[in-house]
């Protein structure tokens, strides 16, 4: 058995790195990924949500992953955690960690070590996606603004051309 762990601080709130999360894929510092789908989710009586694919409690998201190929010879458990950092306000802070598990196969220690760098390597993938979608989410933010101003300052433009 194999644990990786990592931490990571982004330079963003909470909100907007969870809301990016939830948008993750696809995106193209992963293309072998086109979606992800939720297999169950409901509301229980105190208002959280559960879900297969996430976990919403207060300020804090958790994301939990269970490889479904091969499992009988590899079984890799998953899971990052999103919450504000404590020191630094507008900052979020990602917790990650796997569970390698290679089951019936000499070499396994050697095989869990390697697969747990390819995790690392793609954990890294993961983070340039969330920062991708950030600045697409505020890229959208920004020309939804210049928009609303535009149509704003157009009927005043209109209103002002016409009384001459």
């Amino acid at each position: 058995m194999k644990i990786w762990t990592s931490e990571h601080v982004f330079d963003h709130p909470r909100e907007m790195v969870t809301t990016a999360a939830m948008q993750k894929y696809p995106n193209p510092m992963n293309p072998s990924v086109v979606g992800v789908d939720v297999l169950h989710r409901h509301v229980d009586p105190s208002g959280k949500l559960h879900s297969q694919r996430a976990l919403c409690v207060e300020e804090t998201m958790e994301l939990k992953s269970t490889n479904i190929s091969f499992t009988n010879m590899v079984s890799v458990d998953g899971r990052l955690i999103y919450e504000p950092h404590p020191q630094h306000p507008g900052k979020t802070i990602l917790t990650q960690e796997a569970l390698i598990i290679v089951k019936g196969v000499s070499l396994s220690s050697y095989l869990e070590s390697l697969m747990a760098s390819t995790i690392s390597s793609n954990a890294s993938k993961g983070r340039e996606a969330i920062e991708w979608v950030i600045n697409k989410l505020n890229a959208d933010i920004e020309e939804l603004t210049a928009s609303a101003r535009g149509s704003i300052r157009a009927p005043m433009a209109v209103a002002a051309f016409g009384e001459k």
